[in-house]
Formats: C-alpha cells, structure tokens, sequence
C-alpha cells in the first residue's frame, strides 16, 4: 500500500483503509492514508471451481493476489439447469465481490468457469451468454470449460493430466504441444467409474446381489450393510429404494463412500476390495489417454474427495497400468489451493494477461509410479472392464 497525501472534503474518509486527522476547517481537512488499491486501474479476474457437490469462487489482483472468496452448491447445468447453474455462479460472484470491495456493478476484467459438465461447446457458450444475461455487469468476459481444464491450468499448464474423483470422474490429457484427448465425464448414469457414486453404487449393489441368491459375494457383507442401515436410516432393502427412486439425492447417496472408507481402514475386506477396484477403474481412465499421446513422463493432477483413500486404491491402480503396459512414468499430485485459481489464470489468458502463476506452489507429489518396478504376475489381473480384482504389490514410502 502507498501513502497517500491530499486535502479531500471530510467525506472522503470511506475511500480509504485508514484516516488520521492531522488538522481541519471548513469543508475539508489535512489526512494521511493508505489507499486499499486504486479500483480504478487495479484488474480483477475471477474463477470458478465447480462440481457436482460444491463449487468455489475466487478473485484476485492483476498481480495473483487473492482478493475475496465464495463457497457454493454444485454447479453442473445438466442437474440444476442453465438458469439454476447461472445464478449461483452470480450468487459466488457477488458475495466474493463484497467481501473484495469490489462494487457489485463493477464487472472483473474475466471470469473464468471450470465447471463439471462443461463439456460442449454450445452449452459453455450458453451458459456464458445466460450469466451476462443475468448480470451485464459480472464480467467483461466470461469463459465457460470443463472443471478439468481449471485443475490443469492450476498444477500443469504446460501440460499433463488430470484425473478427477469426486462424486462423479473424468479425465483429461493435454500435451505440451497441445493436443488434448478426454475419457469419461459422462454422468453417473453412463460413466463416473471410480468416482464416490460410484463406489457406493457398486458397495449397496454386491450386498442386494448376495442377499438376493444373485451373485454370492466372495467377501463378508455384514459390516458394510450395517453401515448402510445406518446411513440410510435403513432396517431392509425396501426401505432404500426412496433414496434411489423418489428421493434420490446424487451428493447424498455417494456421501456413504466415506462410510466405506472407514470400514477400509478398519480392514473391512469387501470396503477394501471395491475401492481396489475404484482404482483399477481411474487407473482404466489414464491408461486410455496415455496410449494416445508419446509422453516418458506426465504429472497426473489427481482431484477430489475419493483420492483421500489413495492407500486403498493403489492395489487396483497398480494392477490395471501393469496389466495395460503403461511405460510412462506418473507423477502423482494433489492440489494445495482450489482450481478456481486455474479458472482465473485461463480467464486471464483469454483476454491475453497472463497472470503471475507458480504452478510449484499449488501442488504436492504423493506418488510417484514407475513402470520398470512392476512386472503382472500371471493370474494377477485382467484389463478392467468395470471390474479391476485389486491384485497388486504393496509400495513402501510413497513412491514405486
């Protein structure tokens, strides 16, 4: 902040952090102050993470400087429509421009919208046109893509993967000379394997399988349909179908994955077993984009809330790249900061700024897998094909 010396009339005071009154007269006075920033040469950028639980906003300086913050409810126009996804986008925007002091009608130079389910091109260019529609001065841009390209832009822009796990999955390459290739992203009726919808999906399926005489499970059920009778404040099989049918609640229903989580780690052999093959089910994702791109190495940006159980899912990962021959080496990284800041940087570049970004400091390294420290025993494993068997080698020290 710079001083600032000037003679104002005695109003003046709510321009600035802080007055002292050295001496006054009349209709003005003597005051020394730090300006908060000059709004009117200062730029702001704004970005969106969202997904299909929650979403965050942010905005920041010209200089990277993170100004203000939001919090809010999933974000994907193909569960709560355009207009719906719009306006909490807007609802984000304005309380982080509150908390910025940034005046509400003073739009931000580009906002940038990561968002899940953005994967068309006409649907990202309507949302953007719904989002000006509704407030003309939110943005003088607003860029709408995939909640892929914002964790990427955050933690590999100069190219690389990620790999999202949250309620849902997807998972998108992009190299270094700009070639870009997805898998999966469909929704958890045509895809979303190894995401938390999943994962809970496959856990209340095998128990109504072995209960039914259908498939008899080749793990002990009684734990995990405890858990469940618990969660869905449950006594018998009926009793869940208003949580699948009537009342179904997508953010609900995947939230029992963290009940499963805990039963794995209490060593609960059918929790173990299905988050195995989770992992088989994300490493499927990567090991389908990798083959279509000439990369030795690659940083995989790994997001969401099922990547929290990594021990439990390696098994299945480690199987499923031995049993596809991936030989790239993969970097394995969490985010430290929120990809909303990937969305503003993108925005940014769209309006061709380019925002102060150190990528090193927005991420860390959990594992790392190299290929030549695993060889597929026979009967290990078989290529996933909606079931990986979570066959595989326990890795010391985080790294293979």
């Amino acid at each position: 902040m710079r001083e600032y010396v000037s003679y104002f009339p005695f109003f003046c005071y709510q321009y600035f952090e802080s007055v002292i009154l050295l001496s006054g007269g009349g209709t003005s006075c003597f005051v020394i102050s730090y300006f908060k920033s000059n709004k009117a040469n200062t730029m702001f950028f704004g970005g969106v993470e969202g997904g299909a639980t929650h979403s965050n906003l942010v905005i920041c300086d010209e200089k990277g400087h993170v100004l203000g913050t939001a919090q809010g409810p999933e974000t994907n126009h193909w569960m709560v429509g355009m207009d719906g996804c719009a306006e909490r986008v807007l609802a984000m925007l304005h309380e982080a421009k509150n908390k910025a002091g940034i005046p509400i009608d003073t739009p931000l130079d580009a906002l940038g919208l990561a968002l899940s389910g953005c994967e068309q091109e006409s649907s990202n260019k309507e949302l953007a046109a719904r989002v000006i529609e509704k407030d003309a001065n939110s943005a003088r841009a607003v860029i709408v893509q995939s909640d892929t390209a914002g964790s990427l832009a955050t933690a590999a822009p100069n190219g690389g993967m990620v790999l999202i796990a949250g309620t849902g999955s997807n998972c998108f390459i992009r190299t270094p000379s700009g070639k870009q290739h997805g898998c999966g992203g469909w929704g958890y009726l045509l895809g979303d394997e190894g995401g938390a919808y999943w994962i809970a999906h496959r856990a209340i399926k095998a128990i109504f399988d072995d209960m039914d005489g259908m498939h008899k499970c080749a793990h002990p059920t009684e734990k995990v349909w405890k858990k469940v009778k618990e969660y869905f404040a449950a006594e018998n099989q009926a009793d869940l179908l208003p949580h699948v049918y009537k009342h179904f609640d997508k953010s609900f229903f995947s939230g029992f994955t963290l009940k499963l989580s805990e039963l794995a780690n209490e060593g609960d052999s059918l929790s173990r077993h299905i988050f195995a093959e989770a992992g088989g089910a994300l490493a499927a994702h990567a090991a389908a984009l990798i083959q279509k791109c000439d990369m030795d190495r690659l940083r995989v940006v790994c997001v969401g809330s099922v990547w929290k159980s990594w021990e439990h899912l390696k098994p299945g990962w480690l199987s499923e790249l031995a049993a596809r021959g991936v030989k790239a080496e993969l970097e394995l990284v969490r985010l430290r900061v929120s990809s909303a800041l990937g969305a503003a940087w993108l925005a940014a570049k769209e309006v061709n700024y380019e925002l102060p970004h150190d990528d090193s400091a927005y991420y860390d390294i959990f594992y790392t897998y190299h290929p030549e420290d695993h060889s597929l025993r026979n009967g290990d494993h078989k290529p996933h094909n909606g079931v990986a068997n979570g066959a595989g080698e326990a890795i010391k020290n985080g790294t293979s």
